[in-house]
């Protein structure tokens, strides 16, 4: 870790925490509090992902929508008209609508293979996202002025590190750099976020062997074939699954850093608040280290 104690972490001029865990914790919400409180940068890994990595393949997918209109195509061939997302820290909705979910087109779906090359897009546009986080800390300190840094990372970095591996060129950059937090959530809140990705899907990336694996057991529980599976249930079904999937693999993570949990995060207020849980949960990893 690059703090040491719980009061190394307090007495240093520039704060750089990584938060990370299940989508729907926290993570947003606490980076967006520290942001609107003055000194702290908020970098957003899927705010990156979607402007700078896949903005092209996103903007593309509306223009292919745009031209099956006669009016709108004639706009876009005409230069006439500009279509781009309007992506913010709080609504990724365009970039999730590009990821697509696989099934009967006439409810929404594309084709399964179609949908793996977009998750592929993702995975090595959330690659790059993660690995920019270092130059923006420069930039957030030389160019802006910011005292402090919070990476809100995307729900998916699990799927893309190898926590298990001390060389793995993403966890060395982020544990060199910052500290790395887990927000771990408890069996009380599974209902929960399955409620909320029900009413809003953020952006999810899954990795290939996990995505056959279900792709596969859903047709067969379900007794369909890809043209005649429900998108929407699917994907729902299958982040059901990716909460209990996903745990090992962020507890790896967290060995890389501190932990804490979902309701200590709901108790924070302010930026006093987050710095005196910071400062807690790197006491209670050395003394687990000891």
């Amino acid at each position: 870790m690059i703090y040491r104690t719980g009061t190394d972490y307090l007495n240093a001029a520039q704060k750089r925490v990584m938060l990370f865990g299940m989508s729907g914790l926290g993570k947003t919400h606490v980076s967006n509090m520290l942001r609107d409180q003055g000194d702290w940068f908020h970098y957003s890994v899927d705010y990156r992902i979607g402007t700078r990595y896949m903005g092209e393949y996103i903007a593309d997918n509306f223009k292919r929508e745009a031209m099956k209109v006669p009016l709108l195509r004639e706009l876009l061939m005409t230069d006439s008209v500009f279509i781009t997302s309007n992506i913010t820290f709080n609504n990724l909705a365009p970039l999730s609508t590009y990821l697509g979910k696989p099934g009967d087109p006439a409810r929404g779906g594309v084709p399964f293979a179609e949908y793996m090359k977009r998750q592929d897009q993702h995975r090595a546009a959330e690659i790059a996202a993660t690995l920019d986080t270092a130059r923006f800390m420069d930039r957030a300190a030389e160019l802006y002025g910011y005292p402090n840094f919070i990476c809100d990372t995307s729900g998916s970095i699990c799927e893309v590190v190898d926590a298990e591996d001390p060389t793995d060129p993403v966890m060395r950059q982020l544990a060199d750099t910052l500290l790395l937090v887990w927000i771990k959530g408890s069996d009380a809140h599974t209902a929960e976020l399955v409620r909320r990705f029900d009413r809003a899907p953020k952006p999810m990336y899954y990795r290939p062997e996990f995505l056959h694996a279900v792709w596969e057991e859903y047709r067969t529980t379900h007794s369909v074939t890809e043209e005649t599976c429900d998108p929407d249930h699917f994907v729902r079904w299958t982040y059901a699954r990716a909460l209990a999937h996903r745990q090992p693999r962020y507890a790896a993570m967290a060995e890389w850093g501190v932990t804490v949990t979902a309701e200590e995060v709901a108790d924070l207020a302010t930026a006093g608040d987050f710095d005196a849980l910071m400062s807690r949960a790197i006491d209670r990893a050395v003394t687990l280290q000891r």
